[in-house]
Protein backbone atom coordinates (compact mmCIF):
# COMPACT_ATOMS: atom_id res chain seq x y z
CA UNK A 1 0.00 0.00 0.00
CA UNK A 2 1.64 3.28 -0.85
CA UNK A 3 1.30 5.72 1.94
CA UNK A 4 0.90 9.55 1.53
CA UNK A 5 2.25 10.66 4.84
CA UNK A 6 5.10 8.22 4.05
CA UNK A 7 5.70 9.80 0.62
CA UNK A 8 5.26 13.45 2.00
CA UNK A 9 6.68 13.35 5.45
CA UNK A 10 3.65 14.98 6.76
CA UNK A 11 0.06 14.67 6.90
CA UNK A 12 -1.80 16.34 3.76
CA UNK A 13 -4.79 18.67 5.13
CA UNK A 14 -6.85 17.84 1.86
CA UNK A 15 -7.35 14.57 3.54
CA UNK A 16 -8.81 15.63 6.82
CA UNK A 17 -11.09 17.68 4.43
CA UNK A 18 -12.48 15.16 2.18
CA UNK A 19 -12.66 12.77 4.90
CA UNK A 20 -15.04 15.71 6.72
CA UNK A 21 -17.04 16.19 3.44
CA UNK A 22 -17.77 12.50 3.35
CA UNK A 23 -18.95 12.18 6.87
CA UNK A 24 -21.28 15.05 6.27
CA UNK A 25 -22.59 13.29 3.55
CA UNK A 26 -22.96 9.93 4.99
CA UNK A 27 -24.94 12.11 7.77
CA UNK A 28 -27.24 13.65 5.27
CA UNK A 29 -28.33 10.19 3.79
CA UNK A 30 -28.61 9.34 7.81
CA UNK A 31 -30.91 11.80 8.23
CA UNK A 32 -33.06 10.77 5.12
CA UNK A 33 -33.35 7.18 6.41
CA UNK A 34 -34.66 8.93 9.65
CA UNK A 35 -37.19 10.93 7.30
CA UNK A 36 -38.46 7.86 5.26
CA UNK A 37 -39.31 6.20 8.10
CA UNK A 38 -41.70 8.14 9.88
CA UNK A 39 -43.24 10.29 6.55
CA UNK A 40 -46.71 11.25 8.20
CA UNK A 41 -44.45 13.42 11.01
CA UNK A 42 -43.73 17.65 10.06
CA UNK A 43 -40.29 17.69 8.32
CA UNK A 44 -38.00 19.99 9.68
CA UNK A 45 -35.52 21.04 6.85
CA UNK A 46 -32.85 22.34 8.22
CA UNK A 47 -31.11 19.15 9.58
CA UNK A 48 -30.60 18.26 6.01
CA UNK A 49 -29.65 22.29 5.08
CA UNK A 50 -27.49 21.98 7.64
CA UNK A 51 -25.19 19.11 6.14
CA UNK A 52 -25.40 20.47 2.62
CA UNK A 53 -23.72 24.20 4.32
CA UNK A 54 -21.59 22.69 6.27
CA UNK A 55 -20.43 20.66 3.24
CA UNK A 56 -20.20 23.46 1.13
CA UNK A 57 -17.74 25.34 3.46
CA UNK A 58 -15.70 22.23 3.64
CA UNK A 59 -15.77 22.32 -0.46
CA UNK A 60 -14.91 26.28 -0.66
CA UNK A 61 -11.85 25.34 2.13
CA UNK A 62 -10.33 22.48 -0.31
CA UNK A 63 -11.13 25.22 -3.62
CA UNK A 64 -9.26 27.89 -2.06
CA UNK A 65 -6.41 25.71 -0.19
CA UNK A 66 -5.90 24.08 -4.02
CA UNK A 67 -4.87 27.46 -5.81
CA UNK A 68 -2.69 28.34 -1.92
CA UNK A 69 -1.16 25.07 -0.70
CA UNK A 70 2.41 24.53 -2.69
CA UNK A 71 2.60 20.47 -2.49
CA UNK A 72 -0.09 18.23 -2.61
CA UNK A 73 -0.27 14.67 -2.38
CA UNK A 74 -2.76 14.48 -4.82
CA UNK A 75 -3.61 15.68 -8.07
CA UNK A 76 -5.30 19.61 -7.81
CA UNK A 77 -7.71 18.42 -10.00
CA UNK A 78 -8.80 15.21 -8.92
CA UNK A 79 -9.07 17.16 -5.36
CA UNK A 80 -11.45 19.04 -6.86
CA UNK A 81 -13.20 16.82 -8.72
CA UNK A 82 -13.64 14.12 -5.32
CA UNK A 83 -14.96 17.47 -3.25
CA UNK A 84 -17.31 18.26 -5.71
CA UNK A 85 -18.40 14.71 -6.15
CA UNK A 86 -19.25 14.15 -2.48
CA UNK A 87 -20.78 17.94 -2.17
CA UNK A 88 -23.54 16.92 -4.92
CA UNK A 89 -25.07 14.29 -2.49
CA UNK A 90 -26.16 16.02 0.29
CA UNK A 91 -27.17 18.94 -2.31
CA UNK A 92 -29.09 16.35 -3.86
CA UNK A 93 -30.82 14.63 -0.39
CA UNK A 94 -31.65 18.32 0.26
CA UNK A 95 -33.52 19.07 -2.81
CA UNK A 96 -35.63 16.06 -2.50
CA UNK A 97 -36.41 17.17 1.07
CA UNK A 98 -37.61 20.77 -0.45
CA UNK A 99 -39.49 18.38 -2.78
CA UNK A 100 -41.64 16.85 0.00
CA UNK A 101 -41.77 19.95 1.84
CA UNK A 102 -43.88 21.03 -1.05
CA UNK A 103 -46.16 18.28 -1.24
CA UNK A 104 -46.46 16.55 2.31
CA UNK A 105 -49.90 15.00 2.14
CA UNK A 106 -49.29 13.65 -1.12
CA UNK A 107 -46.31 11.86 0.72
CA UNK A 108 -48.09 11.09 3.87
CA UNK A 109 -47.69 6.84 4.30
CA UNK A 110 -45.90 6.43 1.22
CA UNK A 111 -42.95 3.29 1.07
CA UNK A 112 -39.71 4.27 0.31
CA UNK A 113 -38.39 1.00 1.39
CA UNK A 114 -37.46 -0.12 -1.46
CA UNK A 115 -34.97 2.60 -2.56
CA UNK A 116 -33.92 3.14 1.12
CA UNK A 117 -31.74 0.39 1.95
CA UNK A 118 -29.93 0.69 -1.02
CA UNK A 119 -28.94 4.14 -0.18
CA UNK A 120 -28.37 3.76 3.24
CA UNK A 121 -25.20 0.91 2.08
CA UNK A 122 -24.05 3.29 -0.99
CA UNK A 123 -23.26 5.97 1.33
CA UNK A 124 -21.70 4.08 4.08
CA UNK A 125 -19.26 2.55 1.11
CA UNK A 126 -18.68 5.98 -0.15
CA UNK A 127 -17.87 7.23 3.58
CA UNK A 128 -15.98 3.81 3.98
CA UNK A 129 -13.68 4.58 0.50
CA UNK A 130 -12.81 7.90 1.05
CA UNK A 131 -11.57 6.91 4.62
CA UNK A 132 -9.52 4.30 2.68
CA UNK A 133 -8.17 6.52 0.02
CA UNK A 134 -7.02 8.99 3.03
CA UNK A 135 -4.89 6.36 5.03
CA UNK A 136 -3.14 5.34 1.72
CA UNK A 137 -3.43 3.48 -1.84
CA UNK A 138 -4.67 0.30 -0.99
CA UNK A 139 -6.19 -1.09 -4.71
CA UNK A 140 -7.61 -4.14 -3.24
CA UNK A 141 -9.87 -2.40 -0.75
CA UNK A 142 -10.46 0.94 -3.51
CA UNK A 143 -11.88 -1.59 -5.69
CA UNK A 144 -13.89 -3.43 -3.43
CA UNK A 145 -15.74 -0.53 -2.11
CA UNK A 146 -16.07 0.59 -5.71
CA UNK A 147 -17.20 -2.34 -6.70
CA UNK A 148 -20.03 -2.73 -4.24
CA UNK A 149 -20.96 0.93 -5.17
CA UNK A 150 -21.67 0.07 -8.98
CA UNK A 151 -23.47 -3.28 -7.48
CA UNK A 152 -26.11 -1.01 -5.38
CA UNK A 153 -26.35 1.16 -8.35
CA UNK A 154 -27.27 -1.19 -10.62
CA UNK A 155 -29.94 -2.91 -7.98
CA UNK A 156 -31.63 0.88 -7.57
CA UNK A 157 -31.86 0.79 -11.62
CA UNK A 158 -33.83 -2.31 -11.00
CA UNK A 159 -35.59 -1.75 -8.18
CA UNK A 160 -36.88 1.74 -9.91
CA UNK A 161 -38.60 -0.28 -12.58
CA UNK A 162 -40.99 -2.12 -10.17
CA UNK A 163 -41.39 0.93 -8.93
CA UNK A 164 -42.36 2.66 -12.51
CA UNK A 165 -44.16 -0.20 -13.23
CA UNK A 166 -46.70 -0.11 -10.22
CA UNK A 167 -46.43 3.40 -10.28
CA UNK A 168 -47.72 3.62 -13.86
CA UNK A 169 -50.32 0.69 -13.72
CA UNK A 170 -53.43 3.39 -13.61
CA UNK A 171 -54.65 2.77 -10.08
CA UNK A 172 -52.82 5.31 -9.37
CA UNK A 173 -54.06 9.73 -8.87
CA UNK A 174 -52.45 10.89 -12.30
CA UNK A 175 -51.19 13.93 -10.01
CA UNK A 176 -49.58 11.68 -7.37
CA UNK A 177 -47.58 9.62 -10.11
CA UNK A 178 -46.36 12.84 -11.17
CA UNK A 179 -44.83 13.93 -7.52
CA UNK A 180 -44.04 10.63 -6.27
CA UNK A 181 -42.24 9.65 -9.80
CA UNK A 182 -40.19 13.07 -9.03
CA UNK A 183 -38.93 11.57 -5.68
CA UNK A 184 -38.32 7.89 -6.51
CA UNK A 185 -35.94 9.74 -9.51
CA UNK A 186 -33.98 11.91 -6.50
CA UNK A 187 -33.46 8.96 -4.14
CA UNK A 188 -32.01 7.02 -7.30
CA UNK A 189 -30.08 9.93 -8.47
CA UNK A 190 -28.81 10.39 -4.75
CA UNK A 191 -27.64 6.29 -4.85
CA UNK A 192 -25.95 7.75 -8.48
CA UNK A 193 -24.38 10.71 -6.95
CA UNK A 194 -22.45 7.68 -4.79
CA UNK A 195 -21.59 5.82 -7.24
CA UNK A 196 -19.87 8.68 -9.20
CA UNK A 197 -17.73 9.71 -5.67
CA UNK A 198 -16.29 6.10 -6.36
CA UNK A 199 -15.76 6.24 -9.86
CA UNK A 200 -13.52 9.47 -9.11
CA UNK A 201 -11.45 7.42 -6.51
CA UNK A 202 -11.07 4.89 -8.40
CA UNK A 203 -9.57 6.87 -11.28
CA UNK A 204 -7.19 8.54 -8.84
CA UNK A 205 -6.23 5.49 -7.10
CA UNK A 206 -5.43 4.13 -10.55
CA UNK A 207 -3.16 7.21 -11.66
CA UNK A 208 -1.03 6.15 -8.49
CA UNK A 209 -0.91 2.55 -8.42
Amino acid sequence: MLSFKRLFGHEDKFFGLLAASASEAHLSVQALVKLSKAMDQPVQLEAFAGSRRKDKQITSEIRNAIHTTFATALEREDIDALSRALYRIPKTVEKFVERVLIVPDQVRGVDFSQQIPLLEEAAECVLQLVKSLCRGINLEEIRKWNDRLQHLEGEADKVVIVIYRDLFSGRHDPLKVIILKELYDMLEKVIDRCRDVGSVVSQIVLKHS
